[in-house]
C-alpha cells in the first residue's frame, strides 16, 4: 500500500510558477513509476506529465509539453512537477499517482491504482 500526499498548490497569476510536491510512503517507491494528472470542474482527468522509476524516462500532455518538468527524488520518496508560464487554462486539481507494479512511463489514470487527495491550483488570468 502507497500513501501519496501532494503539497505546493495555491493561486498565482498567469505567467508565474508554482512547484508541485508529492510524497510517498508505505511501498517501494523507488521501483515505481509516477505520474501526475489534473482534473477542472467538468472535466475528465487528465494526464499531465508521467516518469519512469529511474527518472531517465519522462512523458507530458500535449498541453503542457515545454512549459512543465517532472522529477523525482528517490532518496526522500519525493516526486515534483516544477509548472512554468502558467496559464488560466492549467487550473485544476492535480494529484500524484503511482502504479501497483510497473517501472515504465504510464500515461493513463487506469494504469495507476494509489492516488493522492489532490493539491488545487488556481491561475488567475
Amino acid at each position: 500500500q502507497v500513501q501519496l500526499v501532494e503539497s505546493g498548490g495555491g493561486l498565482v497569476q498567469a505567467g508565474g510558477s508554482l512547484r508541485l510536491s508529492c510524497a510517498a510512503s508505505g511501498g517501494t517507491f523507488s521501483s515505481l513509476a509516477m505520474g501526475w494528472f489534473r482534473q477542472a470542474p467538468g472535466k475528465e482527468r487528465e494526464f499531465v506529465a508521467g516518469i519512469s522509476w529511474s527518472g531517465s524516462s519522462k512523458e507530458y500532455g500535449g498541453s503542457v509539453k515545454g512549459r512543465f518538468t517532472i522529477s523525482r527524488d528517490n532518496a526522500k520518496n519525493t516526486v515534483h512537477l516544477q509548472m512554468n508560464s502558467l496559464k488560466s487554462e492549467d487550473t485544476a486539481v492535480y494529484y500524484c499517482a503511482a502504479p501497483r507494479w510497473d517501472g515504465f512511463v504510464l500515461t493513463t489514470s487506469a494504469s495507476y491504482v494509489y492516488w493522492g487527495q489532490g493539491t488545487q491550483v488556481t491561475v488567475s488570468s
